[in-house]
């Protein structure tokens, strides 16, 4: 449920929020909604920032290019050893463990994305299985 919050804001502040919400195409109150959830995000969990990209908005683990959702489908592959899949990885452990952190407050929309990644896989194996099966033919 949610509930309205009056906010006042600079007019500096509001122009600039309404130019960003233009160019993302979203309206100035969504955009604004997105930031508070995102920087009380990133204010308990200090190693994650959010990108976007073609995908959508995703969460990410400072300085590394990797999506937590990434990190979290190798730590699952690794049987939960957090210290192997920062050597697989190549990311320090404090990173891994943060983005381990991370995923226990918001599961969902982590498996969200690795689902999302799954399928988008399998797709693409069968699209190339098909394919080569068209060149033998």
């Amino acid at each position: 449920m949610s509930q309205p919050l009056s906010v006042r804001l600079s007019d500096g502040t509001l122009q600039r929020l309404g130019t960003r919400a233009r160019r993302v195409h979203l309206p100035p109150r969504t955009l604004a909604q997105r930031y508070v959830e995102e920087g009380l995000r990133m204010d308990e969990h200090p190693l994650i920032r959010f990108a976007e990209g073609p995908a959508g908005r995703r969460a990410r683990l400072v300085g590394t290019g990797k999506d937590v959702w990434e990190v979290i489908a190798v730590v699952r592959d690794n049987g939960g050893d957090a210290a192997a899949t920062a050597r697989y990885l190549e990311l320090p452990l404090g990173l891994v463990q943060a983005a381990i952190t991370y995923y226990g407050a918001y599961p969902d929309e982590i498996d969200q994305w690795i689902d999302l990644n799954e399928e988008e896989t399998a797709e693409a194996q069968a699209a190339f299985a098909a394919g080569q099966a068209a060149i033998r033919s």
